[in-house]
């Protein structure tokens, strides 16, 4: 089922056909100010211990777009 995302929220899927080791771990969409931006986001390991890097694609996608788990969502 499609997830629309609203206003100021949105959703990381994890990605399940990863192309190297540097493509992103988890990929979704943001909703803000009406457009769906497009986010990835990294698995990594620090002092503190475990975390999630985090990078946004500011060309917006529609924002009537629907994002379904399927959806890769991101050019990187």
């Amino acid at each position: 089922m499609p997830y629309e995302p609203r206003e100021g929220s949105g959703v990381l899927f994890p990605e399940r056909d990863k192309k190297s080791e540097k493509a992103p771990d988890f990929k979704g969409n943001l909703l803000i100010g009406g457009k769906a931006i497009r986010i990835a986001g990294w698995k990594k390991s620090g002092k503190k211990g475990p975390f999630i890097s985090l990078s946004v694609d500011n060309r917006p996608k529609n924002p009537t777009d629907k994002v379904s788990e399927s959806d890769d969502g991101l050019g990187f």
